[in-house]
């Protein structure tokens, strides 16, 4: 295990997390199982983060991640650019916890929701099961 291109690969996830980053809003592709049972992708913004261990995204109970989520908990999530490709697969639940939505909230969600206790918004957190990461042209992968 390359620690140093997995201590790369978590601070890049934490550079695009709304709670620790410090760019602002960053995004990266979740990607689901649909109903028919082929992969979705789309773009969203992470919530929180810990490392490549976990990351948590808002979203809404009646949006398609949620429904999808409810039907596999299978997922992937993809940090890339022209300098680094940081793919984490999992699985990913749905949290409606009262304390987790209020502590996940961030001001980018309001379009959505009226606010974290609002019953129609929840946290998807996504757990890490395996690794494919490519930071600086060094490459590793692995399991948690």
């Amino acid at each position: 295990m390359n620690q140093e291109i997995i201590s790369k690969a978590a601070e890049i996830i934490k550079q695009n997390s709304v709670h620790d980053g410090e760019a602002g809003f960053g995004i990266c592709t979740l990607s689901l199982i649909d109903e028919n049972g082929f992969p979705t992708a789309s773009i969203i913004t992470p919530s929180k983060v810990d490392g490549i261990n976990w990351i948590t995204f808002g979203a809404t109970m009646d949006s398609n991640k949620a429904k999808r989520i409810a039907k596999s908990n299978k997922a992937s999530v993809c940090f890339s650019t022209m300098e680094h490709c940081v793919n984490l697969v999992g699985e990913i639940e749905i949290v409606t916890d009262a304390d987790v939505k209020k502590e996940m909230w961030y001001d980018g969600l309001e379009g959505h929701c009226k606010g974290y206790d609002d019953p129609n918004y929840c946290v998807l957190k996504f757990t890490t099961k395996r690794y494919n990461l490519f930071v600086g042209f060094e490459s590793e992968e692995g399991t948690l």
